[in-house]
């Protein structure tokens, strides 16, 4: 039987545009892959209404990948999607700033097997969308408003998410290390703050784990230019942008994971300890075909879809 989408015009945060966005001109940018070490370009391209998101391989005659979640593959250190077996690595970060900053739509040319890891955090492609500019389209945006809690688990880590009014992140880690320990922060994310509070975090690494990754053949392209690493006791790069850089990585990390369920959340999310497993795991459960969850569309008037 189809499922019943009610689609009503009710509860748009005030922060988020009612109507869908996507990029006023192409920019371009270019790094190595943080797992394949492969030198590879971006080309972030404006798209029209309604299309989402879709990288294109233009190494592989612009074979298409939407940036959906039936699409993931592979969770290990970094999320990746394929098609047809044609593979494409590391679009959490990207993915987290597109969300971050409410851009709906945008292909993403790209001349290899995985991302630019860039520094390690999603401010370059922060940077780069408002480089772009935002342009509003004339579309209306659906939201997916979360209506009942959903709860997933392994052992002691969760995932959970529950209705609110705005779309709010509470997120805790907790490491055996001196630098890092436990770490928790609470934010309402939105287009206005995500730069501010969340893209510049980086990812990080322990120096310990670096020769079994590499002979696992992960994090090939890895560098202090491009994560925090740690050794048994210090920081071998510097000092942190933030004291809970870590934390609000794994919040950055989170929400790239979160954009493959295609739509902007009205909830709010509590994580323990969580990972790319847990976060696509939760972002699989947030459908429409979810009695947990409705869509909300303040454009358009009420009404009621059917949807296979």
């Amino acid at each position: 039987m189809a499922a019943v989408l009610h689609i009503i015009r009710r509860g748009i945060p005030s922060s988020w545009s009612p109507m869908q966005r996507t990029i006023c001109q192409e920019v371009e940018i270019s790094g190595v892959g943080l797992h394949s070490g492969r030198l590879v370009t971006a080309t972030l391209c404006p798209a029209r209404e309604n299309s989402g998101i879709t990288f294109r391989r233009t190494d592989l005659q612009g074979f298409k990948i939407p940036a959906h979640m039936k699409y993931v593959s592979r969770v290990v250190l970094a999320t990746t999607l394929m098609k047809r077996g044609v593979m494409l690595s590391t679009v959490e970060h990207l993915l987290s700033a597109l969300y971050g900053l409410g851009i709906d739509n945008l292909t993403v040319d790209i001349d290899s097997l995985e991302v630019p890891i860039v520094d390690g955090s999603a401010l370059p492609f922060a940077r780069l969308i408002h480089k772009a500019g935002i342009c509003q389209q004339s579309a209306p945006r659906e939201f997916l408003k979360i209506t009942e809690p959903i709860t997933i688990k392994d052992g002691k880590k969760f995932i959970k998410i529950r209705p609110a009014d705005s779309f709010q992140i509470h997120y805790e880690i907790d490491f055996e290390h001196p630098k890092i320990g436990v770490q928790s922060i609470e934010l309402e994310i939105t287009p206005e703050n995500y730069s501010s509070e969340i893209a510049y975090a980086r990812t990080f690494g322990f120096l310990s784990e670096v020769e079994q990754l590499r002979k696992s053949n992960l994090i090939r392209g890895g560098s202090l230019e491009n994560a925090v690493v740690l050794s048994q006791t210090d920081i071998l790069n510097g000092d942190l942008r933030s004291q809970d850089e870590f934390v609000r990585h794994k919040i950055l990390d989170l929400i790239g994971d979160i954009a493959l369920c295609s739509y902007p959340i009205i909830g709010h999310i509590h994580a323990f300890k969580a990972g790319h497993a847990l976060h696509t795991r939760l972002a699989k459960q947030l459908s429409p075909g979810n009695a947990a969850c409705e869509i909300i569309c303040e454009s358009l008037p009420d009404r009621t879809l059917s949807a296979g």
